[in-house]
């Protein structure tokens, strides 16, 4: 559940509950306190309308990505409008 006080962080990538990464991805987010939401590269739709209910991206670790198109797209969102990114 999302507070007020926390900040939310789109997670860009095809996550994988039996990927080592993506599992500590997830743990190093929840112990410093964010709030997150894995968002899959090959989702259609606009990325505008995907991502900018989120505080910052973060484009995930260990992957090939399903759409590498998807994952180049969130950040170029993320770039265009100065929005926090990180890419692993």
């Amino acid at each position: 559940m999302r507070t007020r006080d926390r900040r939310h962080i789109a997670v860009v990538g095809d996550f994988n509950p039996s990927n080592p990464t993506h599992q500590l991805t997830n743990a190093a987010l929840d112990h410093v306190g964010l709030d997150f939401t894995w968002v899959p590269t090959d989702s259609s739709g606009d990325w505008e309308e995907r991502l900018t209910a989120y505080d910052g991206v973060w484009i995930a670790p260990a992957s090939p990505y399903r759409s590498m198109e998807g994952a180049l797209a969130a950040v170029r969102y993320a770039r265009e409008r100065g929005v926090p990114l990180v890419g692993t």
